[in-house]
């Protein structure tokens, strides 16, 4: 770092770099099960589903906890703080910390699911963080969130470490990455990112999308996702990796795919990401036409439709329109959702 802002440097991006196995075996940052964030949610084998809250600025923390009810009564599984979501005059962390956890027990109680919301502890000072997620934990939220970048790493990993001896799960967002790895001459790629935030700590992190409206190549993006969540990575320079990974014991994060994705999507989606994901609707829920809670099933229904299409061993990103066409016959949510968004 201190060598690039050297007048005689040339640009230059960090693409890669190594950890070595012995560093990672005592896994002393998460000893937490990888699916922890499956299993503290449902039983069944496919991703989990989210959403970010819109507006991202502007609702009250009562009006915002009832966005939060109506997404995860309609068949989310988490739903999330926007990053630029914190302690505005308008909504005070506190309050929105308490009227999110009461919709979250309610959507609970009433589905008979395991639900949750990203609260997002990102602070001033890692003092503040902490006072946040202490909060959080004596509501009995099941997760926190947290800006690994803007917030440091080392307040992250810090934070990560605060989770696991708590018994709470980490959602990671990666708010100004693109300062340091959009320019593809240099900074830092995404990748390196993503292996520092698996050494930091963290149960969850964005990874682009693929589909979406965000940048992406599809096998760059496969290759940093099998960084995040798999034991041993080997060589394949085509997806950006240039040498064999062993992680040791340590275990993997969940890739988040989120930002202009919609139903439509969902084939591609299951496809890309696999069952060890979530998969985050914001204007794809609540831009529903109906509503939140339509939004929602819309989305549970295309998922659900899709995964059972794969297990039956459809090919759903060729297939995909035929799959969500005979799922909306029997969801008019989801028919809903597919006439709003077909022209994007």
């Amino acid at each position: 770092a201190t060598c690039s802002g050297s007048r005689p440097c040339v640009p230059c991006v960090w693409k890669t770099c190594a950890s070595r196995s012995p560093t990672c075996r005592p896994a002393a940052v998460r000893p937490r099960v990888f699916r922890s964030s499956a299993t503290r949610c449902t039983s069944t084998a496919r991703p989990l589903l989210g959403c970010t809250i819109k507006p991202k600025l502007g609702l009250s923390a009562k009006n915002y906890g009832r966005a939060v009810y109506e997404c995860l009564r309609g068949g989310l599984d988490f739903t999330k703080d926007d990053e630029n979501v914190n302690s505005q005059p308008f909504m005070r962390w506190r309050d929105r910390f308490a009227f999110v956890h009461e919709a979250t027990e309610k959507a609970v109680r009433e589905t008979g699911e395991r639900k949750g919301h990203y609260l997002n502890v990102t602070a001033p000072t890692p003092e503040e963080m902490y006072k946040r997620a202490e909060f959080a934990k004596e509501l009995g939220a099941p997760i926190i969130m947290h800006d690994y970048l803007t917030g440091g790493l080392t307040a992250n990993t810090g934070l990560a470490n605060w989770c696991r001896n708590n018994g709470m799960l980490l959602h990671i967002h990666r708010a100004m990455h693109a300062v340091l790895d959009r320019n593809p001459h240099h900074g830092i790629h995404f990748r390196v990112l993503t292996k520092v935030l698996r050494l930091s700590g963290g149960d969850h992190l964005h990874s682009g999308t693929v589909v979406g409206k965000l940048e992406g190549d599809r096998e760059a993006t496969l290759g940093w996702i099998d960084i995040m969540r798999d034991s041993f990575i080997k060589e394949d320079r085509s997806r950006g990796i240039f040498f064999d990974q062993d992680w040791g014991s340590m275990p993997g994060a969940f890739a988040v795919a989120s930002g202009g994705i919609h139903v439509w999507h969902m084939p591609a989606l299951v496809t890309i990401f696999g069952d060890d994901s979530v998969l985050q609707f914001g204007g794809g829920t609540l831009g529903h036409p109906w509503g939140n809670a339509a939004g929602a099933a819309a989305n549970r229904v295309a998922l659900e439709a899709c995964v059972e299409a794969r297990n039956q061993g459809v090919a759903i990103e060729k297939e995909g329109k035929a799959v969500l066409e005979k799922a909306a016959k029997s969801s008019p949510e989801l028919k809903i959702a597919m006439e709003t968004w077909k022209e994007i």
